[in-house]
């Protein structure tokens, strides 16, 4: 069998049952471009980064630059996409910001994901 025959059928038959089922559970358009955006988030290593770091624990932009070795300003731009996408939060502290993954749904995909690759 050639490699691209691995991803075809051998014989051509339409399951509609089947097919009746995977239409009648896909969700909208739109939503199914939201999610997309959400995975185009996770698709920078930097960003990854910064949500790793918040997965480890509450930090201010100071501490997240120190730890990622960037300047304030490189992360303070990816937090800002981060907090657009529902990502992470953050909340005030006397002078300093401290963020935070926004719930635990990030954190569960954050795990989900390091497993996956871990295997």
């Amino acid at each position: 069998m050639a490699i691209n025959d691995v991803e075809r059928c051998e014989e051509h038959v339409i399951h509609e049952d089947t097919v009746r089922s995977v239409i009648g559970s896909m969700p909208d358009e739109d939503t199914l471009a939201d999610l997309s955006e959400l995975f185009k988030v996770f698709g920078d290593s930097t960003r990854i980064r910064i949500l790793f770091a918040l997965f480890e624990a509450d930090i201010c932009v100071c501490d997240l630059a120190e730890t990622l070795h960037m300047t304030q300003s490189a992360v303070s731009h990816q937090l800002k996409l981060l907090r657009n996408a529902k990502l992470v939060n953050g909340r005030r502290e006397g002078k300093q910001i401290i963020y935070y993954l926004a719930d635990d749904h990030v954190r569960t995909i954050i795990a989900q994901g390091l497993n996956h690759i871990m295997e």
